[in-house]
């Protein structure tokens, strides 16, 4: 709840003058039946004009200042409120971002969407309504049954006697319905995340006719969302039953022993009008309280969801005093140890003893799962080794700064991202002064002017969101040359290039060879002819070293790189290749 309000910041002022503003309102309000008993008494039942008239327009005035307190009040709120929520999905963005792969991998996607958007506005409402109706609701119960006290101490015992009531029934159903929508929550993730996954794959459910079964499978999804919505609004359905219980307790037990008192003369008639007002706004102010109740026991769901997001701190932080260069391309990896689960002993990477010359290229080739992307992963510090080092330049990458590590190991990664805007934005991604000059050579060297100059906006075409106006080739080779806008010291390219023929895979590589020689280069590929050509070439295997050398040697003396390269060139070779 702290870490919640903090985030209140500049918005404390518009919240305090809310609570002001509110006990002013209450008040004026809790006076007018008091001064209304005083017209009755001294004006109307004695025929005292002049003071029904000077109460009168007291009332007036009194009624009117309730009025404006309740306008700014209902403002003042709407800002706080409104602001609070601006501020925390700030906050949960801005940390978001500063999260390492792992930090993400905690939470999913949809989970991360619900609480920046269901969460957020349910504290919204419920804040609202603490700072306005839970403000004003005891302030007004309060005052209520101390002017009860004054007009008649003893038939205020029956207001006791009902809240009693009230506190061990809402409080029964608080604690039984918050454990619900814990429960909720969940399942709004889980409905988000069926959501995302059809809209973002239509094109796959569309082509294997898998309407139906996705529907089927929302349906479901939606169904036990419904079922434990129903469950704790039934449950909550009981304040209002509750709540006109202890009201008609009230109202028929003040009638019966007000009637008597008024005849026995220990109370007048305008007493008993004021202590049925007074009886009312008591009321009223108790199922107002049990409203902020239920949306109370909403957003504590929330709060605490939205709190995780907060509290978390990224795995990787940057030293005391980072490195803020990177001298050249050099790559060591010395004796690495690394598993995704900290603890859980399932390496995916072992021993890697590896030592890569600035400039070199290197081609990196290994069956699925064997570590490929995983290696990489450690070069940029998406994530930390669990024993030995990884170093970049002769540093180990855990003492360089974070930014400055990553704009000189620049990396394509297997999911090609383009965001929505046009060619050249998406471009400057990799760096956001580069002319529109070097944004062309950077396009010429990943051939992708090739398909951009017969584009009919050129560079300024808008591209879609998620490139989806674009193919798969022509997505690979816009990543690559957003990359090397970057101008890095090491250039990877994580199997990359797997969309585009094997002619623009060699003219990409000649134009590596040509336009970046200081660069050290990482290939992953699935394919011989992308990493032949390479000064050597990793081969993995569940994780480990299997071999490092040439091509010519590999082909020579290592059984899995004959094995790979036979399958493919005993096939035909590649689509565009003669066999």
């Amino acid at each position: 709840m702290r870490k919640v309000l903090q985030q209140l910041k500049q918005y404390k002022r518009n919240t305090f003058l809310c609570i002001g503003l509110t006990a002013l309102e209450v008040i004026m309000e809790i006076l007018m039946p008091f001064v209304t008993a005083i017209i009755i008494d001294r004006g109307l039942e004695v025929s005292n004009l002049p003071v029904v008239y000077r109460y009168g327009a007291l009332m007036v005035l009194m009624a009117f200042l309730s009025l404006i307190f309740g306008a700014m009040a209902g403002r003042n709120a709407a800002a706080a409120s409104s602001g609070l929520s601006a501020n925390l999905r700030e906050a949960i963005y801005a940390n978001i971002q500063t999260f390492s792969f792992s930090n993400i991998d905690k939470f999913s996607v949809p989970g991360l969407v619900t609480r920046m958007t269901t969460d957020i506005t349910n504290v919204q409402n419920a804040f609202m309504m603490v700072i306005r109706v839970a403000v004003r609701a005891p302030l007004n119960l309060i005052f209520s049954f101390a002017m009860c006290m004054i007009i008649s101490p003893r038939l205020s015992a029956m207001f006791l006697i009902a809240v009693v009531f009230l506190v061990i029934v809402i409080g029964s159903i608080m604690v039984i319905t918050l454990k619900i929508f814990n429960q909720v929550f969940k399942r709004y993730d889980d409905l988000n995340a069926s959501v995302q996954e059809n809209v973002s794959a239509i094109r796959v459910v569309k082509a294997f006719v898998r309407e139906n079964y996705e529907n089927v499978k929302f349906s479901k999804a939606s169904k036990m969302l419904y079922d434990l919505s129903v469950k704790a609004e039934g449950l909550l359905a009981f304040n209002n039953p509750a709540m006109m219980v202890a009201v008609y307790f009230c109202i028929i037990s003040v009638s019966w022993f007000g009637a008597q008192y008024i005849v026995g003369g220990s109370m007048t008639t305008g007493d008993l009008t004021s202590l049925f007002s007074y009886i009312m706004s008591l009321l009223m102010s108790l199922m107002m309280l049990s409203m902020v109740v239920v949306m109370i026991s909403m957003s504590l769901a929330s709060i605490r969801r939205i709190s995780e997001v907060l509290n978390e701190k990224a795995d990787l932080g940057d030293p005391e005093n980072p490195v803020m260069e990177v001298p050249d391309g050099r790559i060591d990896f010395n004796h690495v140890n690394f598993s995704y689960k900290h603890g859980s002993g399932e390496k995916s990477l072992s021993d890697i003893d590896l030592h890569i010359a600035s400039g070199e290229t290197i081609g990196v080739i290994g069956g699925t799962g064997a570590g490929k992307s995983t290696l990489v992963n450690l070069i940029c510090r998406l994530y930390d080794v669990d024993d030995g080092s990884v170093c970049v330049g002769g540093v180990d990458v855990r003492k360089y700064d974070t930014e400055v590590l990553r704009n000189q190991v620049s990396v394509v990664l297997q999911k090609n991202t383009l965001f929505s805007g046009t060619i050249l934005d998406n471009l400057r991604w990799g760096n956001p002064d580069a002319t529109d000059e070097e944004c062309v050579a950077a396009c010429r060297a990943a051939c992708a002017d090739e398909f951009i100059d017969r584009l009919p906006g050129g560079y300024h075409t808008m591209i879609q969101r998620g490139g989806s106006n674009v193919s798969g080739g022509q997505k690979q080779r816009l990543c690559i040359a957003r990359a090397l806008l970057k101008k890095p010291r090491v250039l990877i390219l994580d199997d990359s290039t797997s969309a585009v023929d094997t002619a623009t895979d060699a003219k990409i590589r000649a134009a590596f060879a040509e336009q970046i020689p200081g660069t050290t280069k990482i290939i992953i590929a699935q394919r011989i002819s992308s990493v032949q050509s390479a000064d050597r070439i990793l081969v993995l295997d569940d994780g480990r070293i299997d071999a490092f050398d040439t091509h010519e040697n590999l082909l020579e003396n290592n059984a899995i790189y004959q094995e790979i390269y036979h399958s493919q060139m005993e096939g035909g070779g590649d689509f565009d290749q003669p066999a």
